[in-house]
Order: structure tokens, then C-alpha cells, then sequence
């Protein structure tokens, strides 16, 4: 269990746009899904209300790619007090955002940039971060981003500045296993080394997915199955923090439901327990609070919302 007693909601999924159908009418036999949280909060009717119905009967976890906790803007309070809605509108379990910076100047760039590595960078982000985290009244789960470029000026490996990010601004950590191979393929570390060195008590999350190898360099594309070296990681993650909450990310040539959710069962294999298995939803511990500690009803059952012909578009040119 990891110190901030978040729990472990088994084995979920991204939710996606082109999945609403499918979800609406027959009820999957998933655990828990991730939500975008851009896509929900500028936006009513029709998006708004389903991911408010699926809220009804599956936990729900909010995870962003506009927060730059790493930017030098000063911090968006107006993002922030509309991310806090949503999440107690849909009883959230936890949110999370990208060890990054995404603009600057008030400019948005829509992607996640890496920083430099040092104690300035250390100490401007651990700041940021507990500013947000008491804002949000809930611990800020921080991702490990994939990446293509180093800083000159970095003076600490990704690894050890996340785990001393950790201990300074008392956040949780999102481990993306798919993100430390792709940027160990790129910059020439052994990925094993990242796992090892972050502390598992902090890890509240793992993500997989695919990617594009083109030789030369990966790039962290999410439009695939997870490749088997990606399995391995997770299972080292696993042996150290033991069953944490494991997602699957596909948002390019998204396929159907099913193949998405077989993908993501395969972390069955992987988790040591047994106990928190796809289908697991309503067992014990799965967490019935979330963000702000407020109760909602699963009692409705799910249904279509109203048709609307303009939904938004998945915020998934920005991979994460």
C-alpha cells in the first residue's frame, strides 16, 4: 500500500470518445477508468454527462497535460478551481499531471517539454507542486514523462530528481513504464536502474502502452500493443511496490473496446496478489471517496445521454 492509502483499483482503462458506445450500452467488466481531464472541463452537455454517468459506476481518476508544474508562468488558479470541481463532481480517486512544463508567456504549446534536472529546477517544482497539492486538497501524482532531449545544465539523473520531488513536495508518483523505456532507448540509461531507484511507497500508479521504435530513437506514440520488454519492467515495478492501479493507454488508432481491455488484462499476470483482477470493481477497498471525500451513488444504471453531434476531440494528440 502506498503511504497516502490511495487504493489499488485493479486494472483500467483510458476513457475515450470512441468507446462511449460501447460503455454505455453493455456495462464492461472493467475495473476503473482514466479520465483526460481537459476534455471535461470547458465543456458541458453531452461529454460532461457521460463521463458523469460512467462516474456513477466505475471509480474514476483525473489526469491532465496543461498543469507545467515545472513552467515558470505563475500558477493557473482559474485551471486549478475548475479541475476541483470536476473532480468532486465525479468523486475522482486521485489526479495526476506531467513531471514537465507545457508553455510559457501565457502560451499553451499542447505538449509535454522536459526540464532541466538540478536543485534550482528541484526546488522551483517541489514548490509549485505543494502549492497545487493544498489548492486541490489532495496529494498531486506526478508522471514520469518520455522524452528526446536532455538539458546540458541537468545535474541529476530523471530518477533521483522524481524521488527527491517526492520527498520535498510530499507528492505520489504515476510510474509510466512504457515512458522510462522509451527514454532509455533514447538517452542510453538502463531502465531497470529508474524502477529500482523509485521509492515504491510513493508509487500510486503505473501506465502502459505502446510505441514506435524507428531504430534510431522511440517515440512514445500510444498507438499500439505493450512490448514485452515494457511487460517486464511492470513486472519489476510490481515485485517492488506490490498490486498498484495499472492502466492502459491507446489514444492513436484507437481499436474496439475489447481489444483495448484484453491488452490491459494481461497485467494479470504481473500483479502478485490476485485479489484485484478485472471485474473487481466493487470489492473491498476499491475506495468508495475520493477527491475531497465526498460519497457518490452507483445506483443509476448506465445510460445514453442525449445525442450531440459535435464531441470533443480526445486530448490525445499530446501523448502521456
Amino acid at each position: 500500500m502506498n503511504r497516502f492509502n490511495f487504493p489499488d483499483l485493479g486494472i483500467g482503462i483510458g476513457l475515450r470518445t470512441v468507446h462511449y458506445a460501447h460503455i454505455l450500452d453493455t456495462q464492461p467488466d472493467v475495473d476503473w477508468f482514466e479520465a483526460l481531464s481537459e476534455n471535461y472541463l470547458d465543456t458541458g452537455g453531452r461529454p460532461r454527462y457521460v463521463l458523469e454517468t460512467i462516474a456513477e459506476r466505475y471509480p474514476i481518476v483525473l489526469h491532465g497535460v496543461s498543469m507545467s508544474i515545472g513552467g515558470t508562468d505563475p500558477i493557473d488558479f482559474d485551471y486549478l478551481r475548475k479541475l476541483k470541481e470536476l473532480a468532486r463532481g465525479v468523486n475522482a480517486r486521485w489526479i495526476s499531471d506531467h513531471l514537465c512544463w507545457t508553455g510559457v508567456s501565457g502560451r499553451n504549446v499542447h505538449d509535454l517539454l522536459p526540464m532541466p534536472y538540478n536543485e534550482e529546477s528541484l526546488r522551483h517544482t517541489a514548490a509549485r507542486v505543494r502549492v497545487i497539492s493544498d489548492f486541490l486538497e489532495t496529494p498531486l501524482v506526478v508522471e514520469n514523462p518520455s522524452s528526446y532531449v536532455e538539458f546540458a545544465t541537468s545535474t541529476m539523473t530523471e530518477w533521483d530528481f522524481l524521488a527527491a520531488l517526492a520527498a520535498e513536495s510530499d507528492c505520489g508518483l504515476l510510474l509510466d513504464v512504457n515512458n522510462i523505456y522509451v527514454s532509455s532507448f533514447n538517452h542510453g540509461f538502463d531502465p531497470k536502474t529508474y524502477v529500482d531507484a523509485i521509492p515504491a511507497d510513493r508509487v500510486v500508479q503505473v501506465h502502459l502502452a505502446g510505441h514506435a521504435n524507428h531504430g534510431t530513437h522511440i517515440i512514445d506514440t500510444h498507438d499500439n500493443v505493450v512490448i514485452d520488454e515494457v511487460w517486464q519492467l511492470y513486472g519489476r515495478a510490481c515485485a517492488r511496490t506490490g498490486d498498484v492501479s495499472t492502466l492502459m493507454e491507446w489514444d492513436a488508432n484507437i481499436p474496439d473496446f475489447e481489444t483495448v481491455h484484453a491488452e490491459a488484462r494481461k497485467a494479470e499476470a504481473f500483479r502478485g496478489s490476485g485479489e484485484s483482477g478485472v471485474g473487481g470493481r466493487r470489492r473491498k477497498g476499491s475506495g468508495e471517496s475520493g477527491v475531497g471525500g465526498r460519497r457518490k451513488s452507483s445506483s443509476k444504471s448506465l445510460r445514453h445521454p442525449t445525442p450531440d453531434t459535435r464531441p470533443p476531440q480526445d486530448a490525445e494528440a499530446v501523448h502521456v
